[in-house]
């Protein structure tokens, strides 16, 4: 495993932003290769000497959805956001887009980064990882922050409503048609704006900063194999079979919703069952599908009483 500086691109409405790494104040940029021999580019900030908070974001977006929560996160710990496989600044090889593989290679990033027990921010398919990272490594996590729902919520028909929402999912994952749709102008956009609802949550700039990243060699495929090899079949595990249902959360989570998300509505993120010690969820107004764009705020101030008392 190795580690090496990475190179400074310009800022979000630059004219590098396409290929540069977009700049943040306070946050610097290094990219780790593990054993698999994935070279990941990480996002840091903070004392490194503070807690850890590790942020893990959801697609199709990278490190820069954390870009309106980092800065206040890093006044009180040590912020780490990184690409995940396939996405942002990290390599997308053509395989290795499943639950576990994405776990491992969180797993030895922590190794190398040496935070010790971290408090876990996770968002859309990678609430799927930071529920395995509390189920099979509690040790790892002191405490996680789902910005997605919870195993433990009982069905309620009012989540059929957004559905038609969803229609996107099998042609994403469709090997072939996925990609190319990806590699369009209004798929990328429907799934970044299509699912906030605050004003300017995600600027043209920002649209850009993930949209390019999206389109890069290789990465339209890795976003096809995500939803081919994780994302649809962990949906079925999660809320289908239950089988996330089936194990006891022993690490202290908050889970978050937001209230405009189409299918979301009161009692949704109720716990019911005694499978977890320590679990709450909460609806956030004025927020859809991307918390961390629409009500950062929220995110922040959740993230704050929970690593407060856990870190």
């Amino acid at each position: 495993m190795s580690e090496t500086p990475a190179p400074q691109g310009g800022s979000a409405s630059g004219p590098e932003h396409r290929f540069g790494v977009p700049e943040l104040p306070g946050v610097t940029h290094r990219f780790v290769t593990v054993s698999s021999g994935l070279r990941m580019h990480v996002a840091e900030a903070g004392d490194r000497d503070a807690p850890a908070i590790l942020l893990l974001h959801g697609f199709p977006q990278h490190w820069w959805e954390w870009r309106k929560i980092i800065p206040p996160l890093a006044e009180h710990y040590r912020v780490i956001a990184p690409d995940l496989r396939g996405a942002g600044w990290t390599d997308a090889p053509a395989k290795g887009y499943s639950v576990d593989q994405i776990l491992a290679d969180v797993l030895e990033l922590l190794e190398v980064l040496g935070p010790g027990r971290v408090g876990l921010v996770a968002h859309d398919f990678s609430v799927f990882v930071g529920f395995r990272l509390c189920y099979d490594y509690p040790e790892r996590v002191a405490g996680f922050l789902c910005l997605g729902p919870h195993p433990y919520l009982r069905f309620k028909p009012q989540m059929l409503a957004g559905l038609p929402q969803l229609w996107f999912q099998p042609v994403v994952a469709t090997a072939g048609l996925g990609p190319w749709a990806l590699r369009t102008h209004r798929l990328p956009r429907y799934l970044l704006a299509g699912f906030t609802v605050a004003p300017e949550a995600i600027t043209d700039e920002d649209m850009a900063v993930f949209i390019g990243r999206l389109q890069a060699e290789g990465h339209p495929e890795a976003g096809s194999a995500l939803y081919r090899n994780l994302i649809l079949p962990e949906m079925g595990r999660f809320l289908a079979s239950g089988s996330y249902r089936k194990r006891r959360l022993r690490v202290p989570t908050v889970a978050l919703m937001g209230g405009a998300d189409p299918g979301v509505g009161p009692g949704m993120l109720d716990v019911h069952g005694d499978q977890a010690d320590d679990l709450v969820g909460h609806l956030v107004e004025g927020a859809a599908h991307f918390l961390a764009d629409d009500r950062p705020d929220a995110v922040v101030t959740r993230a704050l009483e929970l690593f407060g008392r856990v870190l």
